[in-house]
C-alpha cells in the first residue's frame, strides 16, 4: 500500500511538467554522463600521455575556463538571436568534434589548440539549454525545474566517474570516443524530438547581429541583477574551494587520505540526489533571495568549521551544511536569472551569470593556493566564513530592495505555449 501511494506520488509529481522538460532532462542526463565519463581522468591522461606536470596541467584547465568564458558569451549573444536548439546542436556537434580532436591529438601543442577550441565552441550551448528551460517552465516552476536538473547532474556524476574508470583500465582513447559518441547521439535526439522555444519575433523586428552583443549593455546596467551577480560570485568563490583546495588542504594539515575525502564528495553528491527536489518544493513559497541568504550562511558555517575542526566526523557534518547551503543556493539562483530576464535576452542573461562561477573557477583555487603556500592554511577557510556572511548579508539587501524587479507576466509563456 505505501509503495503504491508512493508511486501515484511520483507519477503526480511527474505530470506536473511538460513532455518537452522530460526530454529535456533525458537528454542532459546523457550529455553530462559522457562528459562524467572523460573529465575526472582528464588529469592522469594529460601527464600520462604527455609527461607534464600540474602547473602544466593546471595552464590546459585555465585555457578551458578562460575560452569557455568568451565561448559562453558568444553562445548566449547567439541563444537570443538564432534561438536555443540551433546553439545546443552546435555545442554538442563542437563537443563531438573536440572529443576525437584531443583524444588522437599526439602533441602537447596540438592538444593545446583543442583546448582552446573546446573552450570557444563547445560552451557555445550552455547557456541555450538553461534558457530552454526557462521557457518550457512557467516561474512558478523553474526553481523546482532547475533543481530536477541538479539532480540529473549529480546523478550523471555518480554514474559516469564508474564507466570512465572500467573503460581507463583498457584505454583513455576509448573514454574520448565514448563521449564523441554521446554527443552525437544526443544532438540526433534534440534534432527529432524537441522543438524550437525562443518566441519568434515579428518581421522587422530582428535585431543586427552586432545590436545582439550590445545587448549584454543592458545586462550590465540592470542594477538589481548585477548586484545579484556580484553576490552570486562571492558565493560560488567560497563553494569553488570544495573543488581543489579542500582535498589538498585536509591531506596535508589532516592527514585525510584520498579515499576519505572522497567519501566527503559522495556524500555531497547523494544527498543532493535524495533531497534536492524535496527541499526546493519545500522553500517554494519564500522570498527566493532569503533563501539564497540562507544557503550562503549555510556556507559561511560549513566552510568555516574546516578552519576550526580537527575531527573527521566533524569534516563530515560540514559538508552536510554546505550541501544543503547548495541545495538552497544553486537552483533557486538560476530561477531568479530566469525571472530577471527578458524573455528576448534570457540567453545573455543566463551566459553573464555563467561568469559568477567562471570567474571565482579562474582565480579562486589560485588565490587560495597562494595563502595556503605562505600563511597559515586555515585563514583560507576564516576567510571563506567571512566572505559567506557578506553573501549572506547581500542576498538579505536585495530582498529589501525596493525597486526589486518581479518577473513581467507578459515574459511568462506556458508550457503549452512552449510547443510550436
Amino acid at each position: 500500500m505505501i509503495l503504491k501511494r508512493r508511486y501515484w506520488r511520483l507519477r503526480a509529481a511527474f505530470n506536473e511538467y511538460p513532455r518537452n522538460f522530460w526530454i529535456l532532462m533525458v537528454t542532459s542526463f546523457i550529455d553530462r554522463l559522457g562528459g562524467f565519463i572523460l573529465f575526472p581522468f582528464f588529469t592522469l591522461y594529460i601527464t600520462s600521455r604527455f609527461g607534464v606536470g600540474m602547473t602544466t596541467v593546471g595552464i590546459i584547465f585555465g585555457t578551458f575556463s578562460v575560452t569557455g568564458i568568451i565561448g559562453s558569451t558568444i553562445g548566449g549573444a547567439l541563444t537570443d538571436r538564432l534561438g536555443r536548439k540551433p546553439m545546443l546542436l552546435f555545442g554538442l556537434i563542437v563537443s563531438a568534434v573536440s572529443s576525437i580532436w584531443l583524444g588522437f591529438a599526439d602533441s602537447l601543442s596540438l592538444f593545446f589548440a583543442g583546448a582552446i577550441f573546446v573552450g570557444l565552441f563547445s560552451n557555445a550551448g550552455g547557456p541555450a539549454q538553461q534558457a530552454m528551460l526557462a521557457d518550457i517552465l512557467p516561474d512558478s516552476q523553474r526553481a523546482q525545474g532547475f533543481a530536477i536538473w541538479r539532480v540529473i547532474v549529480n546523478l550523471s556524476a555518480a554514474i559516469g566517474p564508474a564507466i570512465g574508470g572500467f573503460l581507463a583500465s583498457r584505454s583513455f582513447l576509448a573514454l574520448f570516443i565514448t563521449d564523441a559518441i554521446v554527443s552525437v547521439l544526443v544532438a540526433i535526439m534534440i534534432f527529432f524530438l524537441l522543438p524550437e522555444t525562443r518566441t519568434r519575433l515579428k518581421k522587422g523586428k530582428q535585431e543586427s547581429m552586432l545590436t545582439t552583443f550590445r545587448g549584454y549593455g543592458k545586462v550590465l546596467g540592470n542594477a538589481t541583477f548585477m548586484f545579484f551577480w556580484v553576490a552570486s560570485v562571492i558565493t560560488w568563490l567560497v563553494y569553488m574551494q570544495m573543488n581543489g583546495t579542500l582535498a589538498v588542504y585536509l591531506r596535508d594539515t589532516h592527514s585525510v587520505t584520498e579515499q576519505g575525502f572522497g567519501g566527503l564528495v559522495s556524500l555531497n553528491a547523494l544527498l543532493v540526489v535524495l533531497f534536492q527536489f524535496a527541499i526546493t518544493r519545500r522553500v517554494k513559497g519564500y522570498p527566493p533571495f532569503m533563501v539564497m541568504a540562507w544557503g550562503a550562511l549555510l556556507y559561511a558555517v560549513g566552510f568555516g568549521i574546516y578552519g576550526f575542526a580537527s575531527d573527521y566526523s566533524v569534516f563530515v557534518v560540514a559538508m552536510i551544511i554546505i550541501t544543503i547551503g547548495e541545495m538552497l543556493n544553486a537552483p533557486i539562483g538560476q530561477a531568479v536569472v530566469a525571472n530577471l530576464a527578458p524573455e528576448n535576452m534570457r540567453g545573455r542573461y543566463m551566459a553573464f551569470y555563467g561568469f559568477s562561477y567562471a570567474i571565482p573557477g579562474v582565480f579562486g583555487t589560485l588565490l587560495a593556493g597562494l595563502i595556503m603556500d605562505n600563511s597559515d592554511p586555515r585563514l583560507v577557510w576564516y576567510a571563506a566564513g567571512l566572505l559567506g556572511l557578506l553573501a549572506a548579508a547581500m542576498f538579505v539587501s536585495l530582498n529589501g530592495r525596493a525597486d526589486q524587479e518581479e518577473p513581467d507576466p507578459s515574459r511568462v509563456r506556458t508550457p503549452a505555449e512552449s510547443q510550436y
